[in-house]
């Protein structure tokens, strides 16, 4: 039995509020919630409704009847296809505002949480132009555009390089400008779409695993250092001439990896990178400090915003300087060397062997010897064993991936019970979870939102909790 498409449209419709996961809220005549996205508060909008829920409807603008007083013109050229950047309309306060208010809806409405008053969300310096990575998906079946004639379009306008297109794993938006990131990110896009194409090198098709072309990533710094790693399916005989065009058209690469990928996903973590040209990594600097980024290492992707995320850590960690630090989760290090001037000895955890081979060596390189590393899944390597053999923290830093952290990883945090931890979390709602298991011990003394993705829904936190006397 097929299920009935929906096809509502509300007319007229006052959009109230920013809502999650980026989209806005408003109200039906009959008094349902409707979650839209690409809209603004204050504008008047025809819905299209296409999905119905026992609870709320889903929608898109159909017309702007009459414009916010807030609403901006979006920069971008693909706003509204591309799925990122959805909040460009938004004015930046009133995006950071948002993002304070997600924070409170997660923690306190959803999570029931005794928290402080939240402070204001820490803008970011830099609104567009902010990351210091992105990636490239090739595709020879790109998303096609609704003004496009799909049976007029060759094979080669059929191919594309760019972002995958929200919830479609196979369908890529061919970009002709990004402003998430510095030149020459965008150069060195279309150069190497362009190159493949007048070179007959086949885009890859994820969905069929075919073709050979796969993905580019662009890795820059603040000093103007530039890494490129190009990803094939399979080898060929054109490779060499590729990787020496990119060289030869961008002398400001001063990294150029390679990868043959013939897995069925793009993840790189557990493959093969070749050095073809250039320096091994590039590097960062902070305080003094020189952090060292080879092509699988994690580092926070807006740079100048990842200083003030730190500075927050260090400030809630409140470190006198004779504290053992434990850093969970701790990347490459940044963190645990970022604050190891203030403590006794600092003692990092991270899953990725590589990201922790690196944090050793930024360690060497920046004279520090009170930081200890060690690679593994942190609920297998933080035990209680582990905890006696290495010292009780003082303080606890943590910065979990999007999941959150594993109960038994929390339960031993609360069992190792250090006074301080300092809970940094890229998603308010897992780190909510995570907070209300800790509780019963802890309690939330302050809270900061730091906004390290500008028009984006995406919001950092920072959770200061004190063990309850």
């Amino acid at each position: 039995m097929s299920r009935k498409k929906v096809d509502i449209v509300l007319e007229d419709i006052m959009i109230e509020a920013v809502a999650a996961e980026g989209k806005a809220i408003a109200h039906s005549p009959d008094g349902q919630v409707v979650f839209v996205p690409f809209a603004v508060p204050g504008d008047v909008v025809d819905i299209r409704i296409f999905k119905k829920k026992k609870n709320y409807l889903e929608g898109s603008i159909l017309a702007i009847k009459q414009p916010s007083k807030d609403r901006l013109e979006p920069f971008c050229r693909h706003f509204g296809v591309c799925g990122g950047c959805k909040w460009q309309p938004l004015p930046y306060p009133l995006q950071l505002e948002a993002k304070r208010q997600q924070v409170y809806d997660q923690l306190v409405r959803i999570g029931h949480l005794d928290v402080p008053e939240i402070l204001p969300t820490l803008p970011s310096e830099r609104t567009v132009f902010y990351r210091n990575k992105l990636e490239f998906t090739a595709s020879d079946r790109r998303w096609i555009l609704p003004e496009e004639d799909p049976e007029g379009l060759t094979d080669a306008q059929r191919c594309g390089l760019g972002f995958h297109v929200g919830k479609f794993f196979d369908k890529v938006l061919d970009l002709d400008e990004c402003f998430l990131q510095p030149e020459p990110s965008n150069a060195i896009r279309l150069f190497a779409k362009k190159y493949a194409l007048e070179h007959g090198i086949p885009f890859y098709n994820i969905r069929e695993n075919r073709g050979v072309f796969r993905t580019v990533f662009v890795r820059t710094t603040e000093s103007g250092a530039t890494m490129v790693i190009v990803c094939f399916a399979s080898d060929f005989r054109g490779r060499k001439a590729f990787l020496d065009a990119l060289a030869a058209e961008f002398p400001q690469i001063t990294s150029l990896y390679y990868i043959i990928n013939a897995k069925l996903n793009d993840s790189i973590s557990d493959q093969k990178c070749i050095l073809y040209k250039g320096d091994e990594a590039i590097y960062e600097e902070m305080e003094g400090l020189r952090f060292k980024i080879g092509p699988k290492s994690f580092y926070q992707t807006n740079t100048l915003q990842a200083y003030n995320l730190y500075k927050v850590a260090r400030e809630f960690a409140d470190l006198q300087g004779d504290e053992v630090v434990y850093d969970l989760y701790t990347g490459t290090g940044t963190i645990a060397q970022f604050v190891s001037r203030k403590s006794s000895k600092v003692i990092g955890i991270e899953y990725v062997p590589e990201a922790i081979e690196d944090a050793r060596i930024n360690a060497r390189a920046n004279g520090i010897d009170n930081c200890t590393f060690f690679a593994g899944d942190m609920k297998d390597v933080l035990t209680p064993g582990f905890i006696a053999a290495n010292g009780r923290p003082d303080v606890m830093i943590v910065d979990p991936p999007r999941a959150g952290m594993h109960p038994d990883v929390v339960k031993v945090i609360m069992d190792s019970a250090p006074g301080r931890i300092v809970y940094v979390s890229c998603n308010p709602a897992s780190q909510a979870r995570d907070l209300a298991m800790m509780a019963e011990k802890y309690e939330i003394i302050a809270v900061q939102p730091v906004d390290m993705f500008p028009h984006t829904q995406h919001v950092e936190n920072v959770c200061k909790l004190q063990i309850k006397k």
